[in-house]
Protein backbone atom coordinates (compact mmCIF):
# COMPACT_ATOMS: atom_id res chain seq x y z
CA UNK A 1 0.00 0.00 0.00
CA UNK A 2 1.49 3.37 -0.96
CA UNK A 3 2.31 5.93 1.70
CA UNK A 4 -0.31 8.38 0.39
CA UNK A 5 -3.08 5.79 0.82
CA UNK A 6 -1.95 5.04 4.38
CA UNK A 7 -1.97 8.76 5.21
CA UNK A 8 -5.46 9.08 3.71
CA UNK A 9 -6.92 6.24 5.77
CA UNK A 10 -5.28 7.47 8.97
CA UNK A 11 -6.50 11.06 8.49
CA UNK A 12 -9.97 9.87 7.48
CA UNK A 13 -10.25 7.65 10.56
CA UNK A 14 -9.11 10.48 12.85
CA UNK A 15 -11.57 12.87 11.19
CA UNK A 16 -14.54 10.52 11.64
CA UNK A 17 -13.59 9.64 15.23
CA UNK A 18 -13.10 13.29 16.22
CA UNK A 19 -16.36 14.33 14.55
CA UNK A 20 -18.28 11.67 16.48
CA UNK A 21 -16.52 12.69 19.70
CA UNK A 22 -17.64 16.29 19.17
CA UNK A 23 -21.26 15.17 19.51
CA UNK A 24 -20.86 12.62 22.30
CA UNK A 25 -18.36 14.43 24.54
CA UNK A 26 -19.90 15.43 27.87
CA UNK A 27 -17.59 18.39 28.45
CA UNK A 28 -18.16 21.23 25.93
CA UNK A 29 -14.50 22.21 26.13
CA UNK A 30 -13.56 18.69 25.05
CA UNK A 31 -16.08 19.00 22.20
CA UNK A 32 -14.36 22.12 20.90
CA UNK A 33 -10.95 20.44 21.16
CA UNK A 34 -12.25 17.46 19.17
CA UNK A 35 -13.66 19.95 16.65
CA UNK A 36 -10.19 21.47 16.23
CA UNK A 37 -8.80 17.97 15.70
CA UNK A 38 -11.43 17.36 13.02
CA UNK A 39 -10.44 20.56 11.20
CA UNK A 40 -6.74 19.66 11.28
CA UNK A 41 -7.42 16.16 9.92
CA UNK A 42 -9.67 17.55 7.18
CA UNK A 43 -6.92 20.01 6.28
CA UNK A 44 -4.55 17.07 5.88
CA UNK A 45 -7.04 15.41 3.53
CA UNK A 46 -7.17 18.61 1.46
CA UNK A 47 -3.38 18.59 1.22
CA UNK A 48 -3.47 15.00 -0.06
CA UNK A 49 -5.99 16.07 -2.71
CA UNK A 50 -3.73 18.91 -3.87
CA UNK A 51 -5.92 21.72 -2.50
CA UNK A 52 -3.30 23.44 -0.36
CA UNK A 53 -5.19 26.74 -0.32
CA UNK A 54 -8.32 25.14 1.14
CA UNK A 55 -6.20 23.36 3.76
CA UNK A 56 -4.56 26.66 4.76
CA UNK A 57 -7.92 28.44 4.94
CA UNK A 58 -9.37 25.61 7.04
CA UNK A 59 -6.54 25.88 9.56
CA UNK A 60 -6.26 29.68 9.63
CA UNK A 61 -9.97 30.59 9.55
CA UNK A 62 -11.74 27.71 11.28
CA UNK A 63 -9.05 26.57 13.73
CA UNK A 64 -7.35 29.91 14.30
CA UNK A 65 -10.52 32.00 14.56
CA UNK A 66 -13.84 30.18 14.77
CA UNK A 67 -12.87 27.18 16.92
CA UNK A 68 -10.71 29.28 19.24
CA UNK A 69 -13.60 31.73 19.57
CA UNK A 70 -15.92 28.86 20.49
CA UNK A 71 -13.37 27.60 23.01
CA UNK A 72 -12.99 30.95 24.77
CA UNK A 73 -16.76 31.54 24.78
CA UNK A 74 -17.43 28.12 26.31
CA UNK A 75 -14.70 28.64 28.93
CA UNK A 76 -15.82 32.17 29.85
CA UNK A 77 -19.58 31.55 30.01
CA UNK A 78 -20.84 30.55 33.43
CA UNK A 79 -23.30 27.92 32.22
CA UNK A 80 -24.87 25.33 34.47
CA UNK A 81 -24.47 22.27 32.27
CA UNK A 82 -26.15 20.01 34.84
CA UNK A 83 -29.43 21.90 34.39
CA UNK A 84 -29.02 21.74 30.62
CA UNK A 85 -28.68 17.96 30.68
CA UNK A 86 -31.93 17.65 32.63
CA UNK A 87 -33.94 18.76 29.60
CA UNK A 88 -32.18 16.31 27.27
CA UNK A 89 -35.00 13.75 27.30
CA UNK A 90 -37.62 16.43 26.66
CA UNK A 91 -35.92 17.70 23.49
CA UNK A 92 -34.80 14.25 22.29
CA UNK A 93 -37.71 13.76 19.79
CA UNK A 94 -37.08 17.16 18.19
CA UNK A 95 -33.34 16.44 18.00
CA UNK A 96 -34.02 13.03 16.45
CA UNK A 97 -36.28 14.67 13.84
CA UNK A 98 -33.61 17.23 12.93
CA UNK A 99 -30.98 14.48 12.76
CA UNK A 100 -33.20 12.42 10.45
CA UNK A 101 -33.75 15.40 8.12
CA UNK A 102 -30.00 16.09 7.99
CA UNK A 103 -29.30 12.41 7.31
CA UNK A 104 -31.74 12.36 4.39
CA UNK A 105 -30.17 15.53 2.98
CA UNK A 106 -26.65 14.07 3.24
CA UNK A 107 -27.78 10.86 1.51
CA UNK A 108 -29.33 12.88 -1.34
CA UNK A 109 -26.18 14.98 -1.72
CA UNK A 110 -23.98 11.87 -1.65
CA UNK A 111 -26.13 10.24 -4.33
CA UNK A 112 -25.91 13.35 -6.53
CA UNK A 113 -22.13 13.51 -6.10
CA UNK A 114 -21.81 9.83 -6.98
CA UNK A 115 -23.98 10.36 -10.06
CA UNK A 116 -21.92 13.33 -11.18
CA UNK A 117 -18.70 11.39 -10.57
CA UNK A 118 -19.95 8.49 -12.67
CA UNK A 119 -20.94 10.87 -15.47
CA UNK A 120 -17.56 12.59 -15.36
CA UNK A 121 -15.69 9.28 -15.45
CA UNK A 122 -17.72 8.12 -18.46
CA UNK A 123 -16.85 11.25 -20.43
CA UNK A 124 -13.16 10.97 -19.62
CA UNK A 125 -10.81 12.80 -17.28
CA UNK A 126 -10.90 16.57 -17.43
CA UNK A 127 -7.69 18.32 -18.34
CA UNK A 128 -6.82 21.05 -15.81
CA UNK A 129 -6.00 24.49 -17.09
CA UNK A 130 -2.28 25.16 -17.21
CA UNK A 131 -2.66 28.92 -16.85
CA UNK A 132 -5.04 29.00 -13.85
CA UNK A 133 -3.70 28.25 -10.39
CA UNK A 134 -5.59 26.71 -7.49
CA UNK A 135 -6.26 30.08 -5.85
CA UNK A 136 -7.42 31.63 -9.15
CA UNK A 137 -9.82 28.76 -9.79
CA UNK A 138 -11.34 29.08 -6.30
CA UNK A 139 -11.64 32.85 -6.70
CA UNK A 140 -13.33 32.46 -10.09
CA UNK A 141 -15.92 30.12 -8.56
CA UNK A 142 -16.51 32.15 -5.39
CA UNK A 143 -16.75 35.58 -6.97
CA UNK A 144 -18.71 34.65 -10.09
CA UNK A 145 -21.07 31.71 -9.53
CA UNK A 146 -21.42 31.74 -5.74
CA UNK A 147 -20.72 35.36 -4.85
CA UNK A 148 -24.00 35.87 -2.96
CA UNK A 149 -23.64 32.57 -1.08
CA UNK A 150 -20.10 33.57 -0.14
CA UNK A 151 -21.30 36.95 1.16
CA UNK A 152 -24.12 35.27 3.09
CA UNK A 153 -21.62 32.93 4.77
CA UNK A 154 -19.53 35.93 5.80
CA UNK A 155 -22.64 37.61 7.23
CA UNK A 156 -23.45 34.48 9.26
CA UNK A 157 -19.92 34.44 10.71
CA UNK A 158 -20.22 38.15 11.56
CA UNK A 159 -23.50 37.56 13.39
CA UNK A 160 -21.93 34.63 15.27
CA UNK A 161 -19.00 36.78 16.34
CA UNK A 162 -21.30 39.57 17.55
CA UNK A 163 -23.42 37.02 19.41
CA UNK A 164 -20.35 35.63 21.17
CA UNK A 165 -19.32 39.14 22.22
CA UNK A 166 -22.81 39.91 23.51
CA UNK A 167 -22.91 36.66 25.50
CA UNK A 168 -19.60 37.37 27.20
CA UNK A 169 -20.30 41.07 27.83
CA UNK A 170 -21.04 41.74 31.48
CA UNK A 171 -21.82 45.17 32.90
CA UNK A 172 -20.23 45.77 36.28
CA UNK A 173 -20.95 48.80 38.47
CA UNK A 174 -18.17 51.31 39.00
CA UNK A 175 -16.40 50.58 35.70
CA UNK A 176 -15.54 53.60 33.57
CA UNK A 177 -16.67 53.18 29.99
CA UNK A 178 -15.80 55.07 26.85
CA UNK A 179 -18.31 57.62 25.55
CA UNK A 180 -17.50 58.36 21.92
CA UNK A 181 -20.14 61.11 21.68
CA UNK A 182 -18.73 62.94 24.71
CA UNK A 183 -15.20 62.67 23.32
CA UNK A 184 -16.23 64.00 19.93
CA UNK A 185 -18.16 66.91 21.50
CA UNK A 186 -15.23 67.93 23.71
CA UNK A 187 -13.85 71.39 22.89
CA UNK A 188 -10.43 72.91 23.66
CA UNK A 189 -12.11 75.34 26.05
CA UNK A 190 -13.51 72.48 28.12
CA UNK A 191 -10.37 70.38 27.99
CA UNK A 192 -7.62 72.96 28.43
CA UNK A 193 -7.13 75.28 31.42
CA UNK A 194 -4.70 78.17 31.10
CA UNK A 195 -2.95 79.11 34.34
CA UNK A 196 -0.28 81.63 35.27
CA UNK A 197 2.46 80.10 37.40
CA UNK A 198 4.33 82.40 39.76
CA UNK A 199 7.97 81.72 40.44
CA UNK A 200 8.44 79.34 43.36
CA UNK A 201 4.78 78.28 43.55
CA UNK A 202 3.09 75.12 42.48
CA UNK A 203 -0.10 74.52 40.53
CA UNK A 204 -3.30 73.52 42.31
CA UNK A 205 -5.07 70.54 40.78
Amino acid sequence: MPLQAIAFYVLAAVTVFAAVAVVFARNPVHSVLFLITTFFSAAGLFVLMGAEFLAMMLVVVYVGAVAVLFLFVVMMLDVDFASLRQGFARYLPLGALVAAVLTVEMVIVAADVAHLGAAASSTGPATPSAVMTNVEAIGAVLYTDYVYVFQAAGLVLLVAMIGAIVLTLKHRPGVKRQSVAAQMARTPKAGVRMVTINSGEGVDA
